[in-house]
């Protein structure tokens, strides 16, 4: 999906330098996922079960915002 692309390019331009090598693995663990899934996380419609995954796509989705707002280009 296009939408799920330019949302996680953007993360990776912006934020992936931030975060620790497990936070990195869990990112690698988050793109093994269906892009529904990923979907339905990134747009709060349903939240992982595993704690990192979910704060990983709270990172992701905090850096959306910022996006939104201006605070990122």
């Amino acid at each position: 999906m296009l939408e799920l692309d330019l949302l996680l390019n953007r993360f990776l331009d912006h934020r992936y330098a931030e975060l620790n090598p497990a936070g990195r693995a869990d990112f690698e663990r988050l793109l093994g996922y269906q892009d529904q899934i990923l979907q339905d996380w990134l747009l709060g419609q349903a939240v992982p079960a595993d704690p990192a995954l979910s704060a990983l796509v709270a990172a992701i989705q905090a850096a959306m915002l910022q996006v939104q707002q201006g605070d990122l280009a």
